[in-house]
């Protein structure tokens, strides 16, 4: 009878979902919004399924999320966690980990990234007292100038820690080598460009650590949570120790002495036999996901080819369109970095030098016509308040970054957006622009 009960509510929870109205789009009073989620019956299934069960860790979906996710970029392990920002907050503790002996990164340390981009993907750096060194990005792809990036290994850095800007890949080839070259760590944010391809290989799989985001911005969604990735195992065992307390044992939750010597193990100063549920080997957190978060991960990443590939024809259609309408003339339009597939998570348009456009004017116009727009997050991070006092190095100048901080803007490629939308976009964008012109401004 239980089964049937299940069965049952879960039929009617997905007919619920599909007897929800559904929004009419109206040109000029519909907001778009740059970013946003699409759910279906089968995330409400997966969802009321999960909450049957009454088992609010971690469990047989999250492992089944972790399994598939691992092996959709390739990877042998994946460690879900409560988001993006705490993915990268693992991926960076795990190779401060004393477990790595000479190879572990230590206070003082430097790591290369940009300012041109997301905040927690530097806070970790600091948060582990090593010291970031900035350095310049190009406008047409919005990512590391790799040349800027050679030029400033020094003796000090010990690893790259750089994000795919908006789902367009860095050249992680290159950097990839660059490391190998120079025995450092690389760690790729991958959070925005899930399901993008570097010469037909997977973003994530270059790096000894990957991290993703499932915030409902994202290419897939659990509501809030990330990931980490990676082949490694002891990096796999490191990143699961910081995530769970910063405990030895690697039990899941519900299950006792998979190791067969609970009370066999002398760690540390502690008593021979010391329960090893209690031994501590890192200083470490609470960052696990509930497995309701990770049912809906799993039917999400059922739909990701769907979603990466209506965000690749949004990202056409309104190239298409802006250069129709000759719009490439007043902005720099966001290119492809050479032999890859993005898997686009915005469309970043620049001023161009000397176009009598202010980008501050701009956005609150397109806003209020319904336009959602959204900048390359920091901006310049140095520039940031919670940056002012943090110990860094910049390498050259950056003036790119802050051309991007005072002139780009982004709008929305994401699947929920369709024609008529798109359309509306586009002339939008085009009527402030000339507009503006018109005015000098």
């Amino acid at each position: 009878m239980s089964d049937e009960m299940r069965s049952e509510i879960i039929r009617l929870a997905r007919e619920y979902h599909d007897s929800r109205p559904r929004e009419e789009f109206v040109p000029g009073t519909t907001y778009i919004p740059p970013s946003g989620k699409v759910m279906d019956a089968d995330d409400c299934a997966h969802l009321i399924d999960a909450s049957l069960d009454m088992w609010l860790t971690a469990g047989r979906y999250a492992d089944r999320f972790e399994a598939d996710l691992a092996a959709k970029f390739g990877r042998r392990y994946a460690k879900l966690t409560v988001s993006g920002s705490a993915a990268n907050l693992l991926a960076f503790a795990c190779l401060t980990s004393w477990k790595l002996g000479d190879r572990r990164i230590k206070p003082g340390d430097e790591v290369i990234t940009v300012a041109a981009g997301f905040p927690t993907t530097v806070s970790p750096i600091v948060q582990y007292g090593c010291i970031p060194v900035f350095v310049d990005v190009d406008l047409a792809t919005h990512n590391v100038d790799v040349d800027l990036l050679e030029a400033a290994i020094g003796e000090k850095t010990r690893a790259i820690m750089i994000a795919h800007s908006l789902g367009n890949p860095f050249d992680v080839a290159r950097v990839a080598a660059l490391c190998k070259q120079h025995d450092l760590y690389l760690i790729e944010d991958c959070c925005d460009a899930f399901g993008a391809f570097v010469g037909g290989q997977h973003v994530g799989t270059f790096g000894d650590v990957a991290t993703l985001s499932f915030y409902p911005a994202h290419h897939i969604t659990m509501g809030e949570g990330g990931a980490v990735l990676m082949n490694n195992p002891l990096l796999a065992k490191i990143a699961e120790s910081f995530r769970d307390w910063g405990r030895d044992c690697y039990c899941k939750p519900g299950m006792d002495n998979t190791c067969n010597k609970r009370f066999g193990w002398r760690l540390g100063q502690l008593p021979k036999g010391y329960d090893h549920k209690y031994t501590y080997s890192h200083i470490g957190y609470n960052l696990k996901v509930s497995d309701m978060q990770a049912a809906v991960g799993l039917s999400q990443l059922n739909k990701l080819d769907h979603f990466v590939a209506r965000r690749r024809e949004n990202f056409s259609a309104l190239e298409s369109r802006f250069r129709t309408l000759g719009l490439d003339l007043h902005y720099h339009l966001p290119e492809a970095t050479p032999g890859t597939d993005p898997s686009w998570f915005g469309y970043l348009m620049t001023v161009r030098d000397g176009t009598a456009i202010d980008r501050h004017i701009l956005t609150q116009r397109l806003e209020e016509r319904k336009v959602g727009t959204r900048l390359l997050f920091a901006g310049n991070l140095t520039k940031q308040p919670a940056f002012r006092d943090v110990p860094h190095r910049v390498h050259g100048s950056l003036e790119n970054t802050d051309k991007i901080m005072n002139d780009s803007f982004w709008i929305g490629v994401w699947p929920g957006i369709d024609a008529p939308r798109l359309d509306y976009m586009a002339s939008t964008i085009n009527a402030v622009t000339q507009e503006l012109l018109a005015a000098g401004h």
